[in-house]
């Protein structure tokens, strides 16, 4: 499933104007992962402006205009239920944090100042299923989000929910076979808006 959740959130980047880089189109498996294999997305968005605000932690797509360059890392696990706890104890999510990835980052990121003016730090943004949304737990995943260096978090409803939204059921989608199975699904009232209801209402 890797590589459909990294595809959705290729698409959504890249609908909202984002220059999108995947680094890699395998699985890791049998090794450890290099550094730059940590990274699942690199994106750059070419409409960003100097002196634009800095994004909220939880990031939605009214605010991505804010976002000039991140890496990107998806974490799809849609079966399981975030908390603190799931948190502390998965290293995994951290790892694109560590300083050799960073510093990797960096240099995949790397370009010449005179070419290019204004080029700030890059955001670390976590794409994952989404947080608790009860408290205190909501506030205490946070937390523990930012103080281990992540700069923000995009949800997966928040993806799905932009992209339907966009779509066009009179365009044919035929270079994605992503959009285009939602655009047909939209064509025929099987996915609404915004609430992503899959085949109708539940009777």
């Amino acid at each position: 499933m890797a590589g459909v959740d990294e595809t959705i959130v290729r698409e959504y980047f890249e609908m909202n104007g984002f220059l999108v880089r995947q680094l890699r189109k395998y699985a890791v498996q049998s090794r450890a992962k290099r550094s730059e294999e940590e990274i699942d997305l690199m994106v750059y968005n070419p409409a960003w402006r100097k002196g634009s605000a800095k994004p909220g932690f939880m990031l939605f797509s009214n605010e991505l205009e804010l976002v000039q360059r991140a890496v990107v890392i998806v974490k799809g696990w849609h079966s399981q239920r975030f908390t603190p706890g799931t948190l502390r104890g998965s290293s995994d999510i951290f790892k694109f944090l560590e300083k050799d990835v960073l510093k990797k980052a960096e240099e995949l990121f790397h370009v010449d100042e005179r070419e290019v003016e204004d080029m700030g730090s890059f955001m670390k943004i976590l794409v994952m299923p989404g947080l608790p949304t009860h408290e205190p737990h909501k506030s205490q995943s946070i937390e523990l989000l930012e103080s281990a260096g992540i700069d923000a978090i995009i949800s997966f409803r928040s993806i799905l929910q932009d992209i339907v939204q966009k779509l066009e059921v009179n365009h044919n989608y035929q270079k994605s076979d992503l959009l285009q199975i939602l655009r047909i699904l939209k064509n025929y009232d099987m996915v609404k808006e915004p609430q992503l209801e899959l085949f109708g209402s539940k009777r």
